[in-house]
């Protein structure tokens, strides 16, 4: 097999895999119960809380572990594992809110959309729609930059390059696109190296910095409570 084949073999290879959640492939039925059982839990959870802090993401938001709360707002993580700014996630959190209003929503995706060869435009244009849908839901929203990832685990270094220059466009991105949809951006300071545990997702010393920026990012609701 020629140098050529064998890399966009290794790239499609790593699509497959980085693409359904990281950690192994999924079927999509497993996906699709997942994401209803996490809709369900985050009902549960609104139906009980007023006025909350809602943290939007992927697996990185979801293995987070954020304080239950902040400046007197429950502070609620929605993250799901292998979403991406097509995952449709502004219905998914607007059936768990039921009809409630948020004090503030940052959200924090991109990766999944990098590691899936999503183009610039496509990442650009569903970011839009999001926003849009979720101002229906809050007076304040976030916009999170995305982390770099790192070769190892099962990011070989040629499809880490392409996947981090995805991720620097999209970075350089997310300020319009957040000023447009109403929300404000929050940078992602520079991680420490290393700061993940298999190339994507974020060691201790990279939550750190991670769960900094998103405090940072939803402040907003604290000073104008």
């Amino acid at each position: 097999m020629k140098a050529n084949a064998k890399s966009a073999a290794l790239v499609i290879l790593a699509i497959v895999t980085l693409g359904a959640g990281w950690s192994h492939v999924r079927k999509p039925p497993e996906l699709d119960a997942h994401r209803h059982t996490r809709q369900i839990i985050m009902r549960y959870t609104f139906s009980r809380v007023e006025n909350p802090i809602i943290v939007l993401g992927d697996s990185i938001t979801e293995a987070s572990t954020l304080p239950r709360s902040l400046c007197d707002h429950a502070l609620v993580n929605a993250g799901l594992d292998g979403a991406s700014t097509a995952s449709d996630l502004g219905t998914w959190l607007m059936g768990a809110l039921d009809g409630k209003r948020a004090a503030a929503i940052l959200i924090a995706l991109g990766t999944n959309d990098a590691l899936q060869g999503r183009t610039r435009e496509e990442f650009e244009s569903d970011y839009r729609s999001l926003l849009a849908q979720l101002n229906a839901a809050t007076d304040r929203l976030a916009v999170l930059g995305i982390p770099a990832v790192e070769v190892g685990g099962r990011m070989p270094p040629q499809y880490q390059a392409e996947t981090m220059e995805r991720i620097r466009a999209f970075n350089a991105a997310l300020p319009a696109v957040a000023g447009k949809g109403g929300a404000t951006f929050a940078a992602l300071p520079p991680m420490p190296a290393p700061h993940t545990i298999d190339g994507v997702h974020l060691d201790a010393a990279g939550y750190a910095v991670w769960d900094a920026a998103v405090l940072k990012g939803v402040s907003g609701a604290c000073s104008r409570s």
